[in-house]
């Protein structure tokens, strides 16, 4: 536990508003709250598949995974505690069922709302600043291949996207209209920073900013806008996606003057982890010879740096490095 030294002190630190979902964003949170209390994860709720999607589909409710996940990285508790709720049944009715779920899905039923669900999980473990859901509206992910092919459902569009051989052109949320929360839109228009990802591109970024309003929301801030960039392309969503790649689908979902910074990796992967991915499909995400050029034409500013961690050979952000360059922008810009 944190002593009151150090809590007053991460209570003076900048105000951050994370926008994402999946690992991605639950890395970063776990990294940034060594650095400020002052953070509001706003997380996609379109998630349905795994045992988020069968709570989804059992219980009516908004799916809780991501949501967990970021509770988890930004919660003050035990290590035991963490142990339950990460804790996922084998066996059974409950198989797939992660414990975590299931407190959130019980919380819902006692309160009755998702958001109150949410919040009352976030007091019980102590977490540092807040979880938000994207909205509370029950949105299906949609998407657009270069080719024409619609595809819906945000667990089928990867694996579609594959069968089809075609790129994601766009994509987009049915219903077509929802809406952010209000704790969310106070937390854009008071950030000291204002970052997307990191995170899987077109399921756990981009559909927080096909929320109305939101785009406007985040463009009308006055805080620095900041997109950091995966390690890795994902099969199905990012193949063959360089850094100017990831930053204009973004741009193409928001407006063109949309970011001002762009976060990308610089380290190389090692051999023999690298060559686990390229099996699975997978590459790092490189910055293209223009990148640089192009991207400052755009008025936004390339910040390169090594960023790698990898543990048990999964390949991830090193999320202190990664803070600390965060934290640089929002002194900078301040």
């Amino acid at each position: 536990m944190k002593d009151i030294e150090t809590k007053k002190k991460l209570s003076m630190g900048p105000k951050f508003v994370v926008i994402g979902g999946g690992t991605g964003l639950s890395v970063l949170l776990r990294g940034l709250k060594e650095f400020t209390s002052n953070i509001t994860a706003i997380v996609t709720v379109a998630d349905d598949g795994g045992g988020s999607g069968k709570l989804r589909e059992d219980l009516g409710m908004l799916p809780p995974g991501d949501i967990r996940s970021c509770i988890l990285a930004l919660a003050n508790t035990e290590p035991t505690m963490e142990k339950l709720l990460q804790y996922r049944f084998t066996d059974g009715i409950l198989k797939g069922q992660n414990f975590g779920n299931l407190f959130i899905a019980a919380m819902n039923e006692i309160y009755g709302s998702f958001e109150r669900a949410v919040k009352e999980t976030s007091n019980v473990l102590a977490v540092t600043g807040k979880v938000l859901p994207m909205t509370l509206e029950d949105v299906k992910l949609c998407a657009v291949l270069e080719n024409g092919c619609t595809l819906k459902g945000e667990s089928h569009i990867p694996i579609d996207a594959i069968k089809e051989g075609s790129r994601i052109d766009y994509i987009y949320t049915e219903p077509k209209i929802s809406y952010p929360l209000e704790e969310s839109v106070e937390a854009i228009n008071e950030a000291d920073i204002i970052v997307l990802g990191p995170g899987s591109l077109y399921t756990s970024v981009i559909p927080n900013l096909l929320v109305n309003h939101i785009v406007d929301t985040i463009y009308n801030a006055k805080a620095p806008k900041v997109y950091i960039t995966n390690v890795m392309t994902q099969p199905g969503e990012t193949d063959g996606y360089d850094v100017l790649d990831h930053v204009n689908a973004i741009l193409k979902h928001s407006t063109p003057d949309f970011l001002d910074y762009v976060i990308a990796n610089t380290e190389e992967v090692p051999i023999d982890t690298l060559e686990k991915y390229i099996m699975d499909g997978s590459k790092p995400v490189l910055m293209g010879v223009t990148d640089e050029k192009v991207l400052k034409s755009k008025n936004i500013k390339l910040m390169g740096s090594k960023l790698i961690d990898i543990r048990k050979e999964y390949i991830r952000h090193d999320n202190i490095e990664l803070s600390k360059l965060l934290m640089e922008i929002a002194k900078k810009e301040k």
